[in-house]
């Protein structure tokens, strides 16, 4: 399988190739790799009338330096603000008079900007993303006018202390590592972030061998090609490969034991994780089974503790993230100040149970089921199956079908899940809160 899988490889197919990647009745998903290295994915979705389509770049906020921090992010809002053919205001008319959608968003790893139009409006959404993604003029008057934008969306995030709770986490779970610091950036780089440091970033890292075209819905692959030759022109040129995932180590600092801000917060705000798996690490589906049946429903370990059997929060869930090297498993719980310290001593408890004695059976499968009804419900419209097929080229560099997803989720047996939860829940915690205490040393027992 692996072998068949690095055959399947979209770094590996040549230029000027398609491939089939993955059939399913009578739906059929397609690779090309176009000249210059820019690979364009499709996936028919029967009886829809609506066509998604993205740009999916591999460039995020870990790709910053220090002085760039945010970069990627202020060039989400700056490539919408004007390109060499259409103003801002071209760009919001012309996809409000089809009654479109037009938007973007930024992760630590990659970069989306994505259109859902009609089907017949195909043609308007791929020339509309690619002259926005590839010819965007990044004038020193829209950087100034944004950065004020960017500053407001800082100051929206430290007014929300979930928010900034789960970038207090990653801070002090991955430290100083780009991985650890905030897609948005800081108020000192925001303000510092000059029109050549921003369009430097652009220009050197929007690279057509990092970049995926992903189209769903009521779309035929060979047109979808046309449009994107057609947008892009003299662009599509050279034998450049696609560039491959990304993989690797990071070499992350000493994560903290605790970080506390202090805010004067009607409730405390308790994250308490630890460092987890990477993407590309097997055991991530046995994690998604351990996560659902910890905390990702009602019927979940954690909630049934906390919330029902106690009443000690309202909310209470467990979350995981996975990048190329590296990632985090985390525990939330928003609860009244004075019994942070309790919320605290039940989750520990928890997950040291689960630790010793994994869950029980009935857990995995509810678990189980879980994932596949969260796949599939997940995917009945084209700005979703657009988004799967994008985001699993960019960073895997091949297709999962459904078919072979579900079969993962359901291989999972309690015993992966208990040597699963034997590994990660035995690893140190770092404690992250929010709320109304002056000092560590002000926290509760039990924090």
């Amino acid at each position: 399988m692996k072998q068949q899988n690095q055959k399947r490889a979209g770094h590996l197919q040549r230029p000027g190739t398609t491939r089939v990647l993955g059939r399913s009745g009578d739906v059929t998903v397609r690779r090309t790799v176009l000249p210059g290295g820019l690979r364009v994915v499709t996936e028919p979705v029967p009886g829809v009338r609506s066509a998604s389509v993205g740009i999916w770049v591999g460039v995020g906020s870990r790709d910053e330096t220090r002085p760039q921090a945010g970069a990627a992010h202020y060039l989400e809002h700056l490539l919408f603000k004007g390109t060499v053919k259409r103003t801002a205001v071209d760009i919001a008319q012309e996809i409000d008079a089809v009654g479109g959608e037009l938007n973007a968003f930024t992760s630590k790893e990659h970069t989306c900007y994505y259109a859902h139009v009609l089907d017949r409006d195909l043609p308007l959404a791929v020339d509309m993303l690619c002259d926005v993604v590839f010819d965007a003029v990044n004038t020193p008057s829209d950087v100034d006018i944004e950065r004020s934008v960017v500053l407001e969306e800082i100051a929206m995030r430290d007014d929300d202390p979930e928010d900034l709770l789960h970038e207090l986490f990653a801070s002090a779970v991955l430290g100083d590592h780009p991985l650890g610091r905030s897609v948005l950036g800081t108020e000192e780089s925001i303000t510092g972030m000059t029109r050549a440091r921003v369009h430097g970033f652009y220009r050197r890292s929007y690279a057509m061998p990092k970049m995926v075209i992903a189209a769903a819905g009521n779309v035929e692959h060979g047109r979808v090609l046309r449009l994107v030759r057609k947008a892009l022109g003299d662009r599509l040129d050279g034998a450049v490969p696609p560039a491959p995932p990304r993989t690797g180590r990071a070499r992350l600092p000493r994560q903290k034991p605790l970080a506390l801000h202090t805010d004067d917060t009607e409730q405390a705000h308790l994250l308490l994780g630890c460092r987890g798996y990477d993407r590309h690490d097997d055991r991530r589906f046995a994690l998604g089974v351990l996560n659902a049946a910890l905390g990702g429903g009602m019927s979940s370990r954690l909630f049934q503790e906390i919330r029902e059997r106690r009443g000690l929060a309202y909310s209470v869930y467990s979350t995981t993230t996975a990048y190329a090297d590296a990632g985090t498993f985390s525990v939330y719980a928003g609860c009244a100040p004075e019994r942070l310290g309790e919320v605290a001593r039940v989750i520990r408890g928890v997950l040291a149970e689960v630790a010793a004695h994994g869950l029980t059976e009935d857990e995995v499968e509810r678990g189980r089921g879980q994932l596949r009804g969260g796949l599939v419900l997940g995917l009945e419209d084209s700005a979703s199956r657009m988004s799967r097929i994008g985001k699993v080229e960019l960073n895997y560099g091949r297709h999962y079908t459904v078919e072979e997803t579900l079969a993962r989720i359901d291989a999972v047996t309690p015993r992966d899940v208990a040597d699963l939860a034997a590994d990660l829940l035995r690893r140190p915690l770092t404690t992250a809160v929010v709320g109304p205490y002056a000092s560590p040393a002000d926290l509760p027992d039990g924090v």
